[in-house]
Parts: C-alpha cells; structure tokens; sequence
C-alpha cells in the first residue's frame, strides 16, 4: 500500500494510514481493487493546538526536557474491510485544519460513508469534496455551528430548537431566559 502511495503516511500509535492530502479517494479506490469493500464507520475527531513535553538527549549526553507544539487539526476516520477475505478493520485517516476542513468523499468509493459523512459534516463541520447530498442529518437547518468540535460553546438557550423541552423549558421557567 505505502509503495503505491510513497506519501502516505504510517500512524504507529492508531494502527492507521493517513492519506496524502487529496489523493484519499485514488486511495480508496486502489483499496477498492484490493478487495477491501466495506466500510462500517466513519468518524470525526477534533485536535486542538496543544503542547507535549518531551525527554531528549542533548549534544552533552544528558538528558533534557523540551517542548513542542503540536498545531490543530481534524482527522476523518474511516474503518474498512473486506467481506470477501474476511479480513478488517483498516483504519484509514483523512486529515485537515480546522479552519476550513476540507477532505474528499469517499462514498463514490462505499455507499456506506454517505450518511456517516452527512454525520460528520454537520457535527464537526468538515466539508467532503464531490459527496452527492451534503446537508445536516441530525441538526436542524437553522442550528448554528457544529456541536461535537471542541471550541463549541453550547448556547444559554436554543431559541431556534424547535421543540424546547427538560433543561431549556426548566431555565425559561426559573426566568433565566435571556433577551
């Protein structure tokens, strides 16, 4: 696979590959034709910009501590198998800023992404280039932002929710209902 793919990159620590930025589609594609054809999971995950501390020899040969930053991101995640061969899950990254994240769909490849890409789209805002009906799935249209990103402040109250119910009826009926 890293041979058809000199790019590709190998995750250790998540057993997965990560796709050359826009080559993840001729990815699934050369997989497809490996016989991996199924995905069962698509998945979102949210990176913020955080610093890890690390333990380095130094030129003097003694150990030191230092720190680096690791820039934010998003990573799309997809599990896959092959039914045929009975052999699964690879795992499969699609990774991007969170900025303006931005990765191809791979539902041209598996059907079965079309709706888990709908799900990440509209609860981490990542963007899929070429998906045949990008639209939200569990929020309503109106809802502003994307939920499940690490930066998202959930609202005082949804007064866009359509049918406010338990913890947003109980603060309207305590009066803190802001105007």
């Amino acid at each position: 696979m890293l041979q058809q793919f000199p790019e590709a990159e190998w995750d250790e620590a998540a057993g997965a590959i990560i796709a050359p930025l826009g080559q993840a589609l001729a990815v699934a594609e050369w997989l497809l034709g490996q016989g991996v054809d199924y995905c069962s999971n698509v998945t979102g995950v949210d990176y913020l910009e955080r610093e890890v501390k690390e333990k380095v020899t130094g030129e003097d040969g003694k150990m030191e501590t230092v720190t680096r930053t690791i820039p934010s991101r998003m990573d799309v995640v997809y599990h896959l198998y092959s039914m045929q061969k009975q052999t699964g899950p690879l795992v499969l990254k699609q990774r991007t800023n969170r900025e303006q994240p931005q990765v191809q769909s791979l539902t041209p490849v598996w059907r079965s992404c079309e709706l888990q890409e709908r799900e990440v789209y509209d609860l981490f805002g990542v963007d899929f280039t070429g998906h045949p009906d990008q639209r939200r799935i569990l929020m309503w249209d109106e809802f502003e932002g994307h939920p499940m990103r690490k930066d998202y402040t959930e609202p005082f109250d949804y007064e866009w929710e359509p049918t406010p119910h338990n913890e947003i009826l109980d603060k309207h009926h305590r009066g803190k209902v802001i105007v």
